[in-house]
């Protein structure tokens, strides 16, 4: 261990002061590392590459740093069972995973995060009959608060599987992840503007039809970007975009000079409608095929935070309708689109689609402008739309308060105060969201 610096997140809005830093290069040392910080009386909470932008990975204690802890452990092609050590970035697990002919079967669109914070988070990305990141794990090693290392998986120790799949860093560090990959596969991208009201009007269609669909809606104008992923059959050949066009489209357009009116809009908030609205007309289509992983992902260099609620599949037009009453009412001026996602149920207790299918709305706001008023206003809709937030994004919620909207939520805190019954994995954000181990 070394002496602690300061550390902040990606967007900038968290800033950790930890005691010290801990960058084991393997489970024994993570173990060890633990272990230590049980007999000094220290917190523990494990970092990846800080895209949270909620407090839940700061600490004053011990800041467990996973950057060594980023291998591949083993593939099968057959099975299509990988096994990686718990800090490899996304990016990188999308390379070894090509390398051996394997891909995800969805993947949220940024891959900076580590595969520890994109699963412990609820990591979703978007697809009718798929389920978020977490859904694909089918084993994990953890460390535990005293140290011992345990595996876990839908046979072994399966109350602690259930839970852990995202487990907010409340019930251990993970040291590995066994994820279920498939053969690789191409996908056709498909992206067009549409009118608002003509994407609600088909919305069902829209999502029913498409392997992966997910828009964005501009707001102070009535226009939304589609954006369509389909598989291809297997074997097709990829056409992707000339480098010359996804340079000027993704680099220079989609971050350089969105970048640029986004600081002009922080000058002058009073331009925003009127940026947004040249941007809604300037829209392009584009169709291209690519490998799954490049078509899921798209790179983000302008800073923002971040708020995102899951809601009821069927509740988007009143969410959308509530965002924009929102900015109506509040006289906002908002330059970041709104983006809306699908996801099926699933069985993991702290997920936001546990129980239901899921649609997702993330508002955001350039760093540097103010944002609470927006987001607590938004948050208020979701509310009664019984919006579920999402772990690593900004909200305001409580232990009393999500309770509420988690039918599991006491499953969860069962299987806390048995693996971690001091806190030793806690923080002021756990115990505002989960509640104070007693």
């Amino acid at each position: 261990m070394t002496p602690g610096t300061a550390w902040h997140n990606w967007a900038g809005n968290q800033v950790a002061r930890p005691a010290v830093v801990a960058r084991p290069r393997d489970v024994g040392e993570l173990a060890g590392f633990v272990t230590s910080a049980a007999r000094e009386g220290r917190r523990v909470k494990a970092i990846g590459s800080g895209h949270s932008f909620t407090a839940i990975g700061l600490t004053d204690g011990v800041q467990v740093r996973l950057d060594r802890l980023g291998e591949l452990v083993s593939a099968d092609a057959a099975t299509g069972l990988v096994t990686v050590e718990a800090g490899m970035p996304l990016h990188r697990l999308n390379t070894e995973l090509a390398e051996h002919g394997l891909g995800l079967s969805n993947l949220g669109d940024i891959d900076r995060q580590t595969l520890a914070g994109a699963i412990s988070t609820g990591t979703h990305g978007t697809g009718r009959s798929l389920g978020g990141l977490a859904t694909q794990v089918r084993a994990l090693q953890l460390v535990l608060a005293d140290g011992s290392v345990i595996a876990c998986s839908a046979e072994e120790s399966p109350e602690l599987f259930r839970a852990a799949r995202i487990g907010l860093g409340a019930l251990g560090i993970l040291a590995t992840v066994t994820l279920q990959a498939e053969p690789a596969f191409v996908l056709r991208a498909q992206e067009r503007p549409m009118a608002l009201p003509a994407v609600l009007d088909d919305l069902d269609a829209l999502v029913a039809e498409n392997d992966h669909f997910e828009f964005f809606w501009f707001p102070h104008t009535q226009t939304a970007l589609t954006k369509r992923n389909n598989r291809l059959p297997a074997g097709s050949a990829p056409e992707p975009l000339s480098r010359r066009r996804a340079f000027l489209e993704d680099e220079v357009f989609s971050n350089g000079v969105f970048g640029l009116t986004c600081r002009l809009g922080r000058l002058r908030p009073s331009l925003i409608p009127a940026i947004n609205t040249s941007t809604a007309r300037s829209l392009g289509r584009r169709t291209y095929t690519d490998a799954s992983h490049r078509v899921f992902v798209s790179r983000r260099r302008v800073r923002f935070v971040e708020m995102e609620y899951g809601v009821p599949a069927d509740a988007v037009p009143a969410a959308l309708a509530g965002i924009g009453r929102v900015i109506e009412h509040n006289d906002l001026k908002v330059s970041f689109p709104v983006e809306v996602r699908f996801t099926a149920a699933d069985d993991i207790p702290l997920s936001t689609a546990s129980g239901r299918d899921s649609a997702y709305l993330a508002v955001h706001m350039f760093r540097g402008q103010a944002y609470e008023k927006y987001f607590r206003a938004v948050e208020a809709v979701m509310k009664d739309l019984d919006g579920r937030p999402h772990w690593g994004k900004l909200h305001y919620q409580a232990a009393d308060t999500l309770r509420e909207r988690y039918p599991r939520f006491g499953e969860f805190l069962a299987v806390r105060d048995t693996v971690d019954p001091y806190g030793r994995f806690a923080n002021d954000y756990l115990d505002r969201v989960l509640g104070r181990i007693s």
